[in-house]
């Protein structure tokens, strides 16, 4: 799919937006995901509410729970879904009986997100500036592990629990600008109150990840996931794949891409085509491309640049917004992806 053609391209989708081999019906099971049946049933699964549009009688087609019965059946020639609700469970205690309901399942898996989520975040320059960081030690170590009591700055805050974090890498968009400082998760530290210092305070280190080192910083409060994706298209939103969480230069399939778009563009849940832009090529009597330098300095009287148009590779999912940056997961490349790659309607 061409960039240019991305509007035309949700039309074209609800004409057959069944693939050729989804079932006639399908029974949720524990472990499903949400994207998982999308993709079952869709050969574009960010379409998934649409197809629920007829039915008045689900409220939210993203609460699905293990052992319901989904089925498709047509209205005016649309492929319309349907769910079957299963029986809440008999639970039987000494005195009294009561229907318990599973949880609903989840929009995507948590297995795969939960160690991005638990070990990376983003702030920007200013918040990680403010942050206290460690000094040192009563041994004078340069290296603290679990149930080592350290020495850090004092702040004038009253929490006691902290995330022990580390600069991993600064956060650029494409013309240069910070957008955030990404940190890693070093371990947790509960503060010792029992020790008064003047200038300082004494924390102890917990669920150590790796070493602390001093002039890591401490975080409050916990690296969190928004449960309740709600899956939904992007529109006119148009940003960049500006980088990943391990500085990799080529990134497939759950992988996780930093994108230059925030919470006031984004939310959580939001699907986004991946394209790519081939080279620009310079039309002369031999045609050679622009990203070689030598056609660059020996073709200084050419006329016409052809630029190629951005062709769709894969889908990016949303699942955290920051203020000015969000991750997403690759859903699906057919090829690697790098930084610089176009996100926009999928």
């Amino acid at each position: 799919m061409v960039l240019a053609m991305a509007c035309f391209a949700a039309f074209s989708a609800m004409a057959k937006p069944l693939k050729e081999t989804a079932p006639q019906t399908y029974t949720v099971k524990q472990g499903d995901t949400l994207w998982g049946i999308a993709n079952l049933f869709l050969n574009q699964p960010w379409l998934w509410p649409e197809l629920w549009r007829h039915n008045t009688q689900i409220d939210n087609p993203h609460l699905i729970y293990p052992g319901d019965i989904i089925s498709v059946s047509y209205i005016n020639g649309e492929p319309v879904f349907s769910i079957n609700r299963a029986k809440p469970s008999l639970v039987l205690s000494p005195g009294s009986a009561r229907r318990v309901k599973s949880a609903p399942i989840e929009t995507l898996s948590w297995s795969v997100l939960a160690p991005y989520i638990k070990q990376h975040t983003l702030l920007s320059e200013e918040e990680y500036e403010l942050l206290p960081h460690l000094l040192g030690n009563h041994d004078g170590n340069v290296s603290f592990v679990s149930n080592d009591l350290v020495v850090s700055q004092k702040e004038n805050r009253t929490e006691d629990q902290y995330q022990v974090v580390r600069k991993q890498s600064i956060i650029r968009n494409m013309q240069g600008k910070v957008l955030g400082v990404q940190l890693t998760h070093v371990a947790k530290a509960s503060l010792e109150t029992d020790v008064s210092l003047p200038k300082a305070r004494m924390v102890k280190l917990s669920d150590s990840n790796q070493e602390a080192k001093r002039g890591d910083k401490l975080l409050t409060g916990d690296f969190t996931l928004d449960n309740d994706l709600v899956l939904q298209e992007a529109t006119s939103q148009r940003g960049f794949v500006i980088g990943d969480l391990h500085d990799h230069d080529l990134l497939g399939r759950y992988d996780v891409v930093v994108l230059d778009l925030g919470a006031r563009e984004l939310t959580a849940g939001t699907v986004m085509g991946i394209y790519a832009g081939g080279p620009d090529i310079i039309d002369g009597e031999e045609p050679q491309y622009a990203s070689n330098s030598d056609v660059i300095k020996g073709n200084g009287l050419f006329t016409d640049k052809v630029q190629q148009p951005a062709l769709k590779i894969g889908e990016v999912i949303v699942f955290k917004t920051f203020e000015s940056a969000s991750y997403g997961i690759i859903t699906r490349a057919k090829e690697g992806v790098r930084r610089g790659f176009i996100v926009a309607k999928p």
